[in-house]
């Protein structure tokens, strides 16, 4: 059963598809929740941290376009079972390790896998769901499940940390990929593979230049931003991305197509990925932090505070399908951008001494302005790229996606971690205490230095650091909504533009040569 797939088979493979994207997008998530934890347990300061979350994300986004190549050249089948391989052992690898450099590590084979499974995923459905309204359907039940993914993980991590500690977090992921692995041997169609360079100099100049722009910006405002190893990351930076972009322009199959961004609605979509999760992953990074270090919630209860999220996302997500399929990406992708900025910045408006009911409608906002932004995405990039290109399609989609939240959690982290160490360092001399002690006080928050035989933090210290931590949560939580905002009045102008409809009723199938996207101005 080569390229094609029976319709006994169609929805036990969609099952399987849905439950590898699951884990994929649960685990971008699930660990934050038990960040505090971790440090405590791995005497592991607030950058170590920020280093167990980028280290997955920034292997993953740096290696998703070579992860749709690879499926291209070997088989988008072969390529997914293997990710998913390594996606399971990165998963036990990090329950086992016993020191913050092991857990960074095996969090970046997490995201080896994941790159090389979520390319085919979409290309794989595309290939089993011929029909285009069982398609469309498909694709929104794939996108909600992607999307419940990203909203439970604080749910049902919570209480997993504090019924079993942090490492149940990934040994979760353990039988579940094990029992996915069996169902792609057993369900997924056999696709063949297609003659593919691989493109050697995109990736190795895209893993870098990513690599130094993140390492960068989480450090800075540790070391300092004119510290010469930070100044060096920046200029990498500035430089391999741009040859990346030169090679690309320039290469006869390149991993990343930049001319689908010449296309105004594939470029809002793709937009509008990178900066939800731009805002939406930085703010999650740090809420645990301030719920469990400030206002002194259990990680079971704090994972419990997203439960509205989670409801509001499921019962978005279908809505966002039928609003696209009636009135084009715009509507629900514009709407859902501006709810997320609403969020974010209302959410900034409460500070640690705040009741939970008080500020519940915030995460409502969010969870209806989530759901919303996630099927529109992949539906009106899918109907705009021709058949050969789906694979890169969809690892550009994720591409961006998880660049957006490691430039997220980098970015906004960066303003929070700068914004609370210039207020300690103002603040701890009033309390007698040295300016050298502020980096002790930062890490109180996150548990650094907090175990069996530390000093207790003193009450006015601790009393310093939670005001200075509130104070940069709620800049850093300005910042990602005015970038929302601004992305919302930006979508919405590249997606505003006179319709081109044929005389038919049905829109033309997407077609086209495999070096330029092909373009369908009725699904705008």
């Amino acid at each position: 059963m080569e390229g094609s797939v029976s319709a006994r088979h169609k929805w036990q493979a969609l099952g399987t598809l849905c439950v590898t994207m699951f884990m994929a997008m649960l685990d971008n998530v699930i660990v934050n929740i038990a960040l505090p934890r971790i440090g405590r347990d791995l005497d592991a300061g607030i950058s170590g941290l920020q280093w167990v979350a980028e280290g997955y994300s920034l292997v993953y986004a740096a290696l998703l376009l070579t992860g749709g190549t690879l499926g291209d050249r070997y088989g988008r089948t072969r390529v997914f079972r293997f990710g998913l391989a390594l996606f399971t052992l990165g998963s036990a690898a990090a329950a086992l390790a016993g020191d913050i450099g092991v857990l960074v590590a095996a969090r970046m084979l997490q995201g080896v896998g994941a790159a090389l499974l979520t390319p085919g995923s979409l290309a794989i459905l595309r290939q089993v769901f011929t029909d285009e309204k069982e398609r469309a359907r498909a694709i929104g039940l794939w996108s909600g499940v992607s999307a419940l993914g990203l909203s439970i993980g604080p749910v049902i991590g919570g209480p997993m940390v504090d019924a079993f500690g942090w490492a149940s977090v990934f040994w979760i992921n353990v039988p579940v990929g094990l029992l996915a692995m069996v169902l792609a041997y057993r369900v997924l169609p056999v696709i063949a593979p297609r003659e593919r360079r691989i493109d050697l100099g995109g990736l190795a100049l895209s893993a870098a230049g990513l690599g130094a722009l993140v390492y960068g910006l989480i450090e800075g405002p540790g070391r300092g931003w004119t510290d010469p190893v930070v100044l060096a990351c920046g200029a990498a930076a500035v430089v391999l991305l741009t040859v990346f972009v030169l090679v690309e322009l320039r290469v006869a199959e390149p991993m990343l197509e930049l001319r689908l961004f010449r296309d105004r609605v594939l470029a809002g979509a793709l937009l509008s990925g990178l900066t939800v999760s731009f805002g939406m992953f930085g703010a999650l990074f740090f809420l645990p932090l301030m719920l469990q270090g400030v206002m002194r919630w259990a990680p079971t209860d704090a994972g419990y505070a997203g439960l509205p999220m989670t409801a509001v996302i499921m019962l978005a997500a279908p809505l966002s399908g039928r609003l696209t399929s009636r009135h084009g990406p715009r509507l629900p992708l514009v709407l859902g951008i501006a709810l997320c900025a609403a969020g974010l910045g209302g959410l900034s408006l409460y500070g640690g001494h705040a009741h939970y009911w008080s500020y519940v409608w915030t995460l409502v906002v969010l969870g209806f302005g989530m759901g919303l932004t996630f099927t529109p995405v992949s539906i009106a990039v899918l109907q705009r790229v021709a058949p050969a290109q789906t694979g890169m399609a969809s690892a550009t989609i994720n591409t961006l996606r998880e660049l957006g939240g490691v430039l997220g959690i980098a970015v906004l982290g960066a303003v929070l971690t700068n914004r609370l160490t210039d207020s300690l360092t103002a603040a701890l001399p009033r309390l007698g205490l040295p300016v050298d002690h502020v980096s002790r006080a930062v890490s109180a928050l996150t548990g650094h230095g907090a175990g069996p035989a530390a000093a207790p933090t003193p009450v006015p210290v601790q009393a310093a650091v939670d005001t200075a931590f509130v104070d940069a949560l709620h800049l850093a939580l300005r910042c990602g909504s005015a970038a929302l905002a601004a992305t919302a009045v930006l979508v919405a102008v590249l997606l505003h533009r006179p319709a081109v409809r044929r005389p038919a009723a049905e829109p033309a199938p997407a077609g086209g040569s495999a070096r330029r996207p092909t373009v369908d101005h009725s699904a705008e």
